[in-house]
């Protein structure tokens, strides 16, 4: 009974390990290669581009007293068909004075600043390249939901994928100790890095 109950887990064990690899692979590589990335940002540093554009756009959408009633689906719209503007909206305020947007994605942002008197604005525009969007994607940044769950998804898939190779070693009776060992030597390697050089 016990033999079979321990054949089984390590059966189990051995059918998660592989199968849930080999489902993740391309996302745990993907979070294995921009944690590089995203430690050395300054490989990348030339690969951000900023730009300024200068424009006019309909000066009723803006030029009522009320702040309540500025256009602010119409002037979006119009700013993303024109100059194709991408990221979603994260702020748009407006003042007497101004309206303030601004736009993000990964590895992009823009903000717009339009003149409620004359309808005239300005967009900075920053593009960091490809690497900009693997580093915002690897940190969930202004990616959206959806990715913030395949971000999640990604984290319980490494952690049962650690832990099955874990319990698989149990049952390998030549490799156990040294392998335990290697887990042990790897702990105190990464404790020790932290208690000494980590400020």
């Amino acid at each position: 009974m016990v033999k079979n109950i321990r054949k089984n887990i390590a059966s189990s064990s051995r059918w998660i390990h592989i199968y849930l690899s080999m489902v993740s692979f391309f996302i745990l590589l993907f979070f294995a290669i921009t944690g590089l990335t995203l430690n050395h940002t300054e490989w990348f540093a030339d690969q951000q581009i900023t730009k300024t554009i200068n424009g006019d756009l309909n000066r009723s959408w803006v030029s009522g007293k009320d702040s309540n009633t500025v256009a602010k689906l119409e002037i979006v719209e119009f700013i993303r068909k024109k100059h194709g503007i991408g990221g979603a909206v994260s702020e748009f305020t407006t003042d007497e004075f101004q309206c303030a947007i601004s736009l993000s994605g990964p590895g992009y942002s823009a903000d717009v600043f339009v003149n409620r008197e004359d309808g005239s604005y300005e967009i900075s525009e920053t593009k960091t390249g490809l690497f900009g969007i693997i580093n915002d994607l690897h940190k969930g940044r202004d990616s959206g939901e959806a990715w913030k769950l395949l971000i999640d998804i990604s984290a319980i898939l490494m952690t049962i994928v650690s832990l099955s190779g874990l319990v698989m070693l149990f049952f390998l009776k030549k490799k156990r100790v040294a392998g335990l060992l290697l887990i042990l030597v790897g702990t105190v390697i990464c404790l020790l890095l932290y208690m000494v050089w980590v400020p």
